[in-house]
């Protein structure tokens, strides 16, 4: 709101000095009639906000306020931002809610001479009306409220990989945006909600490929070094369903060279260490049939520094 343009707009308005144009017709149907010679109906240009534009900010922040009432009973940070949603309505008290319309949005984002700030707060009105995550039911993409450790451990490192894939100009698909999708064809329909098999995240280039699969185990974040070798040394037995599943990954890619990553999340102190030792990362190779696949596993810095 405060990043947005001014500009002139037509007002009505009943005053007590002339401003702008007089309304005659209504003057007389609205004050003579009624004795009240010095009202004067006006209609003048004002320099102020896109009236309409208001109307919606109103109708989404309304919205959002509602949704974030119903969660922050429990979660600290949604009671803030509901705090600062109130805030916000104060400010818009005499100001009638209206809902969006996607045309309008979409006209006044392809206005030109909008700074980052005002496309950010359009895009963020079109999620609203579209309840596409922020304040919105369906959570299909945007911004939602709440987000599991593991969804938020998943996006971490599809961050990671994409930074890494391109400083070598690889080329990465992920599960999230649906790139990585194998459907299964099974003669049985009763499995058919096994639907398909998603690898996390898939890095291509050249003819290698590599598979990275990312595994949040909340009590792994707690291990310090000495843990994480002892994690390390017991994956056979303890992690052999981790194992299955991205090696199974694996075996549906032809390529020269396949990589099959599961990454796990680690204190910032115990990464550190072990970086230093070269022991953030544990290899395995396995060779059948001519076909090479490195099984790796990491450790990735997940949490906040001391």
């Amino acid at each position: 709101m405060n990043q947005m343009r001014r500009g002139y707009q037509e007002r009505e308005e009943t005053m007590a000095r002339p401003r702008g144009r007089i309304l005659w017709h209504r003057y007389i149907s609205e004050s003579l009639t009624r004795g009240r010679w010095e009202q004067l109906p006006c209609r003048f240009p004002d320099l102020t906000h896109d009236p309409l534009l208001l109307r919606h900010i109103r109708w989404a922040t309304e919205r959002i306020h509602t949704d974030l009432i119903r969660v922050g009973r429990t979660d600290l940070v949604a009671a803030s931002l509901a705090q600062l949603a109130r805030r916000l309505l104060v400010i818009l008290c005499g100001i009638a809610p209206a809902r969006p319309r996607l045309p309008d949005l979409a006209r006044w984002a392809n206005a030109g001479l909008l700074n980052d700030v005002v496309r950010a707060g359009l895009e963020a009105l079109a999620w609203v009306e579209e309840e596409r995550g922020l304040g919105g039911g369906r959570e299909l993409d945007g911004i939602a409220w709440s987000l599991s450790l593991s969804q938020l451990w998943e996006a971490y490192v599809e961050g990671v990989v994409r930074r890494e894939a391109g400083l070598t100009g690889a080329e990465v698909r992920a599960a999230r945006l649906g790139e990585t999708t194998i459907p299964l064809a099974w003669s049985d329909p009763m499995h058919r909600s096994l639907g398909h098999l998603a690898p996390d995240i898939i890095v291509r280039r050249g003819r290698l490929v590599h598979i990275v699969d990312a595994k949040y185990k909340a009590h792994l974040a707690e291990l310090d070094s000495v843990g994480w070798r002892r994690f390390a040394e017991e994956t056979r037995s303890t992690h052999r369903a981790d194992l299955h599943q991205v090696l199974a990954y694996a075996s549906l890619y032809e390529a020269e060279e396949i990589t099959a990553t599961l990454v796990y999340p680690l204190q910032y102190e115990t990464w550190v260490t072990l970086k230093k030792q070269q022991r953030d990362r544990a290899t395995a190779e396995l060779v059948h049939g001519g076909r090479r696949v490195v099984l790796e596993l990491r450790g990735l810095p997940f949490g906040l520094r001391a």
